[in-house]
């Protein structure tokens, strides 16, 4: 495929600079020498002039100079009885000046020819692909043929049920006519949802490469412009270009940038991004499914998308590519890990379990930061020091060993981080403690806990909701035990274990004031209904106080645990401290250590 250039300033600044020094090699070409009369008559006398032509009030002609050359010159005419002393001297004159046309077409014409020409050539970069001279309405899709597209299926791991709801896309483009036997419809459209980087792209790309059809790729954004007409006018021309290279699969990332929900702007119904969707709505409804035009798209919002978009007909297939779970991470982890050089103490299993929530991407970037790492310590092979490196460094952030912090600081967060450890080990449910450090991560971390969780969970108890708020707050419940105050190191903390209480009475139904009752605005479906605004409240003020004051005492009760916790291993939390200060880092062996020899 050919390769597309960018637009750049130095095209018509050299361009210019052409067109001046043409120009001036011309008018060089036609210098015209001024002389006096006299000198004119000078030259007559001694017979160095060997043609002129006579106006009015204006004599030129050509002279022969010192050297020998052959020169145009100019005078004003003066003398009346000119003609007489030209035959005297059989000189040929002429009664009118010749205009010279070769001068003003090579002198501005040709300028503007070039310079129309470098103008030309200068769109054409632009346009890329795209054919004609100042090609706005052609759309702007990149066309990947059958042979250029090397993605398969076994390159997109952890989606297989999303595979799964592809292959009869797959299917229908390689035996169409298997399907119009029984009388039935592939659907028009195949909408991908999914949160970024979870692999939304690359398995379109996949359903095409196994195909092996052409791939129409572009984005929503690429339809929209300032100039009224124009993304209609792409939608048309793709559906044009596709059914003329049918079967193929037009591919459309982003497609919320396009679709959002008409009449929600403040233009109404006029503006370029509706009448745009206008067009798309349009022409799916025009094309027959029969033809082989597979349009699929990727959002990561679906909830704002136009219903019009998703009724049968149109978008009538949803797929879900989801973040994977632990087996799915495995296999990404796998097919990331052909193109590094392993160690042999490298776990992939153990990697898996410590990247829950991650999506394919952030897996990807693991692998990539361990890999560097290794480069930068000088190994030949990648091991898992730099794996539980490179998952700290993309959880907390880089280490800033570099930070200077006091000493009353450093004992500060190091009970802050210990009070972590110490009430998240005490109570069940929590995810296990993997490592406690102090060294300065990222903006503005002054030290870290970091838990990881032996399994995916997608449901939670009460009683683990708590224990998560106890040990979030059990660093501010430290410092208060062991310095008789806070510090302002709490603020993350307290965000968190705020956020999951008010979910707790809001949403989940867990106060035992308010009951069995869901409390929280709708935010918005996963596809877009009419409802009320996600700011406005449903419920009276006298509600909102019971709410704030349930809210609030959950904190404080969870807070009195993780006291109540910390008072009585008051002594494992001060020696792990010195160890934190010490070592700067504990790891889990260490912590369990520490915890079961003081319950002994």
């Amino acid at each position: 495929m050919e390769k597309r250039h960018k637009f750049s300033l130095w095209y018509v600044l050299i361009g210019i600079w052409v067109v001046l020094i043409v120009q001036s090699y011309i008018s060089s070409m036609f210098v015209v020498e001024s002389i006096p009369y006299s000198s004119f008559l000078g030259l007559l006398q001694e017979g160095k002039v060997t043609e002129i032509a006579v106006s009015e009030n204006e004599i030129q002609g050509k002279m022969i100079t010192q050297e020998g050359k052959e020169q145009k010159f100019k005078s004003v005419r003066v003398d009346p009885e000119l003609s007489e002393m030209l035959q005297n001297y059989k000189v040929t004159f002429k009664g009118e000046i010749e205009a010279n046309y070769a001068q003003s077409v090579l002198s501005w014409v040709l300028p503007i020819v070039l310079l129309v020409a470098v103008w030309y050539f200068v769109i054409r970069r632009m346009s890329g692909n795209q054919p004609g001279f100042m090609s706005v309405g052609k759309n702007k899709a990149k066309i990947y043929m059958e042979d250029e597209l090397n993605i398969r299926f076994d390159d997109v791991a952890g989606v297989d049920e999303a595979k799964q709801e592809l292959v009869e896309v797959i299917d229908f483009l390689k035996n169409p006519a298997k399907f119009s036997e029984l009388g039935g419809k592939i659907p028009k459209g195949v909408l991908l949802v999914g949160p970024p980087g979870t692999g939304k792209t690359m398995l379109a790309k996949a359903v095409a490469g196994e195909s092996g059809v052409p791939f129409f790729s572009l984005s929503g954004s690429d339809f929209v412009e300032m100039f009224v007409g124009l993304g209609a006018a792409r939608v048309r021309d793709l559906f044009v270009q596709a059914k003329q290279k049918a079967p193929c699969i037009i591919f459309i990332d982003e497609l919320d940038s396009l679709g959002k929900a008409r009449g929600a702007g403040f233009n109404g119904g006029h503006d370029e991004r509706e009448q745009t969707l206008n067009q798309l709505l349009s022409e799916m409804d025009g094309f027959d499914a029969k033809v082989g035009v597979i349009l699929m798209a990727a959002t990561n919002r679906p909830e704002i998308l136009d219903p019009a978009l998703l009724r049968p007909g149109r978008f009538d297939r949803h797929v879900v590519v989801d973040r994977p779970d632990k087996t799915g991470r495995i296999k990404i982890l796998k097919v990331h890990m052909k193109s590094v050089k392993m160690d042999e103490s490298v776990n992939v299993e153990k990697i898996a379990g410590m990247t829950p929530g991650m999506s394919g991407a952030d897996l990807a970037n693991l692998v990539n930061e361990a890999a560097l790492m290794a480069v930068r310590g000088g190994k030949k092979a990648v091991g898992m020091n730099e794996f539980e490196e490179a998952v700290e460094r993309v959880v907390a952030g880089l280490e800033k060993k570099n930070r200077v912090i006091n000493e009353k600081e450093r004992e500060i967060v190091a009970y802050h981080e210990m009070g972590h450890a110490i009430v998240a080990l005490a109570l069940p449910g929590t995810d296990p403690v993997h490592k406690i450090s102090i060294i300065p991560r990222g903006v503005a971390a002054l030290g870290y806990t970091m838990q990881v969780p032996t399994q995916d969970r997608f449901l939670l108890s009460r009683t683990e909701l708590l224990n998560r708020v106890a040990s979030l707050l059990g660093g501010r419940a430290a410092e208060s035990i062991v310095f008789g105050d806070v510090s302002t190191g709490a603020h993350n903390d307290l965000s968190r274990a705020t956020d999951i209480a008010r979910s707790m009475v809001k949403e989940y139904g867990m106060s035992e004031k308010l009951g069995q009752i869901y409390l929280s605005s709708e935010k918005g479906g996963r596809f877009l209904d009419a409802g009320s605004p996600g700011d406005a409240h449903e419920y009276s003020e006298e509600t909102a106080r019971a709410i704030d004051a349930e809210i609030r005492s959950i904190i404080h009760s969870q807070y009195e645990t993780a006291l109540s916790i910390l008072q009585q291993r008051r002594d494992v939390l001060k020696q792990g401290a010195l160890v934190l200060l010490e070592k700067e880092k504990i790891d889990r062996e260490e912590i369990e250590e520490l915890f079961n020899s003081a319950a002994a």
